[in-house]
């Protein structure tokens, strides 16, 4: 499995929301697209975070216990990302998940988000490597 790459199975057409974003809209998009987390990226296209179910967890506690509007989605995503390389073997991906215990990854080109890439998508390269 080592000559996959994170390019060869990542998703190319990304759900993301910028730091302005109203919060509510943003869960609204995960739950209706059944996905759980997306990028956040800057007008330039800079990856500037991510924001996941967990981090909405705060906002049913926060619109419920203060009784206050849910605000936008730089108040509650995460700002320190890890990410990838498109050219990172698929192999060693997969310890980094098992590591981690992360559901996804975004991929960097550079500065440029180019793709993001889950567990789904690396079972799915082993199935086509046992396949073989």
């Amino acid at each position: 499995m080592n000559s996959f790459k994170v390019r060869d199975y990542m998703a190319v057409d990304v759900i993301t929301f910028a730091p302005t974003d109203g919060v509510m809209d943003a869960m609204s998009i995960l739950l209706k697209h059944g996905i759980s987390g997306a990028p956040v990226v800057a007008e330039d296209g800079r990856l500037v975070g991510i924001l996941s179910e967990v981090d909405l967890m705060d906002v049913v506690v926060q619109d419920s216990y203060y009784n206050e509007n849910a605000g936008i989605v730089a108040e509650f995503m995460q700002a320190a990302v890890e990410h990838v390389d498109p050219d990172m073997d698929i192999l060693k991906l997969a310890q980094r998940f098992v590591r981690n215990h992360r559901r996804r990854y975004p991929v960097l080109q550079g500065d440029e988000l180019v793709g993001q890439i889950s567990r789904r998508d690396v079972l799915r390269a082993a199935m086509q490597f046992y396949s073989a």
